[in-house]
């Protein structure tokens, strides 16, 4: 990284990537499965050495295809002092659309969940590019109709479900919510997308340094979109529903909630998005962090920076859910 994107870093940041590094916690998609051991080993370790998270129920279950043909695993996420029907947080994790699981987001998910005072119930879709597009997301469509139709076990209102990931989940997310609306199946009152992976096209390495970024490197999104496509990205033949960006009508979505960094790869496709869905009568609350890189809210989630992006997150979703 350059001096001067380095500069433009929040310095509370500085010293946890630096530490990140130091602990084997790179990215390096030319060799995904040594990547996927790597972030594994690291994530184990970091969940190991955090105190539980108190007051939360986690469960795994199962949504199967209306076919038969698979199950897809989900974890829920219930507050113990839950004594009413709640609203839902449908969570889809981060990775690229190639690394994590829904076991690695259990901190994510308790905390979301006790945040928001609801049910979160995070999908275990499966990955590229073992499992290119469109079964990623045919996997978190299935789970959401699943959260839907077992909205009175779960103990949730159905008509007070929302749609949330980051990264590659938000670029999911996304295009979930597209889906579902076209399908009209499955009621979303919400989608919170935080820094969402959602243009194929933003692959084209340029001269100016400020356009790669900590945690996540254009490299990086090129064999990202590569593998999930199961194709090469930024063409013509991207299709509908893979590249959310891509989508030229976005008429009737659901409100959305879309942070990002200004030091993040995907700040530009975020705001075009963020503008398209204004533009469509979406809407649409949008927040740019000054200083945070990609992930700036969960790897430094202690910062000021990270304390008043949750914070502000936060009471969004709150008001959102429970009026």
């Amino acid at each position: 990284m350059t001096m001067v994107m380095k500069d433009r870093v929040d310095p509370e940041m500085l010293p946890i990537l630096d530490y990140l590094t130091s602990i084997g916690f790179v990215i390096d998609l030319t060799d995904i499965d040594l990547t996927r051991e790597r972030i594994a080993s690291v994530l184990a370790a970091m969940k190991s050495a955090a105190p539980p998270i108190e007051g939360i129920d986690i469960t795994v279950d199962e949504a199967p295809y209306a076919d038969g043909s698979y199950n897809v695993p989900v974890h829920v996420y219930q507050p113990q002092s839950k004594t009413d029907t709640l609203p839902a947080l449908f969570w889809i994790h981060g990775g690229g659309y190639v690394l994590n699981s829904a076991e690695d987001d259990d901190a994510t998910a308790s905390s979301l969940a006790l945040a928001f005072n609801c049910v979160v119930v995070s999908v275990d879709y499966r990955l590229a590019p073992e499992n290119p597009f469109p079964i990623p997301l045919e996997d978190c469509y299935t789970a959401l109709k699943w959260t839907y139709d077992s909205a009175e076990s779960l103990g949730i209102d159905p008509e007070r479900i929302v749609i949330g990931g980051q990264s590659a989940g938000g670029g999911l997310c996304a295009g979930l919510a597209q889906i579902t609306h076209d399908r009209g199946e499955v009621p979303v009152l919400y989608q919170l997308l935080i820094y969402p992976m959602i243009d194929d096209r933003n692959i084209e390495q340029t001269d100016d340094p400020a356009t790669d970024h900590y945690v996540w490197s254009r490299e990086s999104n090129l064999l990202g979109w590569r593998a999930y496509l199961g194709m090469e990205p930024g063409t013509e033949n991207t299709p509908k529903y893979a590249a959310p960006a891509r989508t030229e009508n976005l008429e009737g979505l659901p409100p959305a909630y879309i942070l990002v960094g200004d030091v993040d790869l995907f700040l530009s496709e975020d705001l075009a998005y963020a503008n398209r869905l204004i533009q469509a009568g979406v809407p649409t609350e949008v927040h740019v962090y000054p200083g945070g890189v990609h992930a700036f809210d969960v790897l430094g989630g202690t910062t000021a920076l990270g304390i008043r992006c949750n914070t502000e997150r936060d009471a969004v979703l709150k008001k959102v859910m429970h009026g």
